[in-house]
């Protein structure tokens, strides 16, 4: 598979995980939306739907669409440490332009939500009113909690997608990706309160980038305070999943 295969796919995938996912948030959150205060197992679902999306449209790469998911690869031995580097920066990229995409696909419903009165006098909140639909942060700010429910949300994803691979057929029947949907939205039903699951460093740093440069009236600050906690926690519950993986099943 060449780098530019790992790319397209992976930018792609990716972009239409983050588009998915964080339409879904926007969709929930904004009052001048169809789906307005839909609900926790709404956005929980929407994830979901929304990594089985990304997940088979990046089938020639592998559908990584998650540092972590490549980090835990490369540790097993089935990605090459040399293409780590093209997939996160693809995944990266997607991250980035599917948060674009919800931006435009909700403009008016972000203009109409920022410009209302209460929203100017909110504008100093560090992270802003809209982060949700961007990025993650915590219902309790507690550095360690926070940390250990990152880190036990994204072993659970990884150790699951690590033992599909012990499941004859699965994968290449396409099956695997549904099952890894699944997963995350029993994660999110499950583990998804306390920090909002971020469970993959670029689905939470690449909207927290496009949230801090677009021009949205009102939006306040990107939360960069916490922003390296989903980055770190995920990565770390992914090496834990895969150096337990090698051990009990290598």
């Amino acid at each position: 598979m060449s780098s530019s295969d790992i790319f397209f796919s992976e930018t792609t995938g990716t972009a239409l995980l983050t588009l998915l996912g964080g339409g879904v948030c926007a969709a929930v959150t904004f009052k001048r939306s169809k789906a307005f205060n839909a609900g926790w197992v709404a956005i929980a679902f929407g994830w979901g739907f929304a990594v089985l999306s990304g997940g088979y449209v990046a089938q020639i790469s592998g559908a990584h669409l998650n540092p972590a998911v490549t980090l835990a690869l490369a540790i097993q031995g089935t990605t090459p440490w040399a293409d780590v580097p093209v997939y996160v920066v693809s995944e990266l990229l997607g991250a980035m332009i599917g948060a674009v995409l919800v931006w435009l696909a909700y403009y008016g419903q972000f203009h109409a939500a920022l410009e209302e009165p209460e929203m100017a006098e909110r504008r100093g909140e560090n992270p802003g009113p809209v982060h949700g639909v961007f990025f993650t942060s915590p219902e309790i700010r507690n550095t360690v909690q926070n940390l250990v429910t990152e880190i036990i949300a994204t072993f659970v994803l990884v150790i699951a997608i690590l033992n599909l691979g012990l499941t004859k057929g699965v994968g290449v029947s396409g099956t695997g990706v549904l099952i890894v949907a699944l997963v995350v939205v029993g994660i999110g039903l499950s583990l998804g309160g306390p920090t909002g699951y971020a469970i993959n460093p670029v689905r939470d740093l690449g909207p927290r980038i496009v949230h801090a440069l677009l021009p949205l009236p009102n939006k306040g600050g990107s939360g960069w305070a916490y922003s390296w906690i989903p980055v770190v926690g995920p990565l770390i519950g992914s090496a834990i999943a895969a150096g337990l993986h090698q051990v009990a099943f290598a």
